[in-house]
């Protein structure tokens, strides 16, 4: 399992990589997992599957915001989650604390309400 940290504080980038392990621990359905900053870029990742992780990073942030933007012009509230569900899996992106996006890849034979609430309790146990 490859894992990754950005620029954050490395006491703070293990306490994330602690929960990101343990989100894969409850599921093994997970196959990737990150938690990106609000400009993109990657805080702390755990992946068992190849892809460019700064990359994706980069992306899912801008895919929050957007996700943020719509919510708020068709007054839906403050966005909790996104959800990309392709045939070959699901990818959540979640808020999570200081600005910060938590990510979760998970494959086509997870639970998605399994994995909804694993990523919210994720998001809740982060530092």
């Amino acid at each position: 399992m490859n894992q990754q940290s950005g620029s954050v504080g490395a006491p703070y980038a293990s306490r994330l990589r602690g929960v990101l392990r343990s989100l894969h621990t409850a599921s093994p359905e997970i196959e990737a997992s990150a938690v990106i900053s609000g400009d993109g870029l990657l805080v702390a990742s755990l992946f068992d599957i190849k892809l460019d992780a700064d990359r994706c990073a980069a992306m899912c942030a801008s895919l929050l915001a957007l996700a943020e933007r719509v919510s708020e012009e068709t007054s839906r509230g403050d966005l909790q989650v996104v959800i990309v569900q392709g045939e070959l899996g699901v990818m959540l992106l979640a808020r999570a604390p200081g600005e910060h996006v938590l990510a979760v890849v998970a494959h086509a034979r997870a639970n998605l309400g399994l994995t909804l609430n694993l990523a919210k309790k994720a998001v809740a146990s982060m530092p």
